[in-house]
């Protein structure tokens, strides 16, 4: 099936479709952005303990999206079939 992006030997061999490539980088950005919202909300918190939770949870988030983005990289865009005229 042809792929209209990244060669064949840089991708992992994966192919998706066009939809779910929006799908995650619509993901990806709602994480960057829980990450900054979150992490702008630790000038707010007061205990030790409830400050490194919430850096682990702001790490977490960063890392989702990087390996998202990752994926996002070595994957080719599947082109649709042509349609058949009736």
């Amino acid at each position: 099936m042809p792929v209209e992006d990244a060669g064949r030997d840089a991708r992992e061999g994966f192919e998706i479709s066009s939809r779910f490539r929006r799908l995650i980088e619509d993901r990806i950005k709602r994480l960057e952005q829980d990450a900054d919202s979150d992490e702008a909300q630790l000038a707010v918190l007061r205990h030790g303990d409830h400050i490194r939770r919430h850096m682990l949870l702001v790490a977490v988030q960063r890392a989702e999206a990087r390996r998202m983005r990752h994926f996002l990289e070595n994957s080719g865009t599947r082109i649709p079939p042509p349609m058949i005229k009736l």
